[in-house]
């Protein structure tokens, strides 16, 4: 599949890992391949830059933005936490770069996909918390990745019941779903700009809407990017996103032929 010359462009900020004792700025090839295959976009990644970027300048050359997951969890002292695990994987610099790139692409009404990490962070930039380890909730299930081969820990774990009628309800036709989990971290204190859209069973939120977005601004839990094109769910969430990216460039471009006119 080749993309066309009309394909949004869409954002993806990269994390901070050490290989060979060096910093390198990475993403994983899962949400490349989603955004190019199922969103139909040409994905930009974007460095870790923290306060380096003009997160304004930035949103404006972008027509969508996805936030992916990761290994590290959100610092807590950008929420008010308790002390996370000794272990627990951090990037400082992912941070500084996702936080406020999240305020400014909403500010914008840039369409915005959050996944795992990014849907943690959603919740974080709107000012909400996160449970460091929700398996130690008290009622919740244990929503770590299981001890499994790669593909192994992507297998369907539980159902998520979505708002009837709700966006996401609307962009899959149905009002359950099936999906993977993989994390350890999730919503606490919900932002006051979300609303929740999708639980599962143990009441741990798992999908939401930002409520007063211009634009499509959806966040979850699960990892629909991993083997995009084989879940029907997944494909519709992408396209869907993919639609409002297409549809933000076509009104950046007509606003711009007016202004030259």
């Amino acid at each position: 599949m080749q993309l066309d010359s009309q394909a949004p462009v869409i954002g993806i900020p990269v994390c901070i890992r050490e290989l060979d004792e060096q910093p390198f700025h990475v993403v994983g090839d899962k949400y490349i391949t989603a955004v190019a295959e199922a969103a139909g976009g040409l994905p930009i990644l974007l460095p870790a830059l923290g306060t380096q970027w003009n997160f304004k300048e930035l949103v404006g050359k972008l027509d969508g933005l996805l936030m992916t997951g990761s290994p590290s969890n959100v610092a807590v002292h950008h929420y008010g936490g308790a002390p996370d695990r000794p272990d627990s994987p951090q990037d400082p610099a992912r941070d500084a770069t996702t936080l406020p790139l999240i305020r400014a692409a909403l500010e914008a009404g840039l369409p915005l996909l959050c996944i795992c990490r990014g849907f943690q962070e959603l919740n974080v930039a709107l000012g909400g918390s996160l449970h460091t380890h929700v398996h130690n909730v008290v009622g919740r299930m244990d929503h770590r990745s299981p001890d499994a081969e790669f593909d192994g820990r992507y297998v369907p774990r539980h159902p998520v019941n979505l708002t009837p009628n709700g966006a996401f309800a609307q962009i899959m036709g149905t009002n359950e779903i099936r999906v993977n989990s993989l994390h350890w971290q999730g919503i606490d204190r919900l932002a006051a700009g979300l609303t929740v859209e999708g639980t599962a069973p143990d009441g741990t939120i798992e999908a939401v809407r930002v409520a007063a977005a211009r634009n499509f601004a959806l966040g979850v839990q699960w990892h629909p990017e991993y083997r995009v094109m084989e879940n029907p769910d997944s494909v519709a969430l992408f396209k869907a996103f993919g639609q409002a990216a297409r549809a933000y460039a076509r009104a950046k471009q007509g606003q711009r032929a007016f202004q030259a006119a």
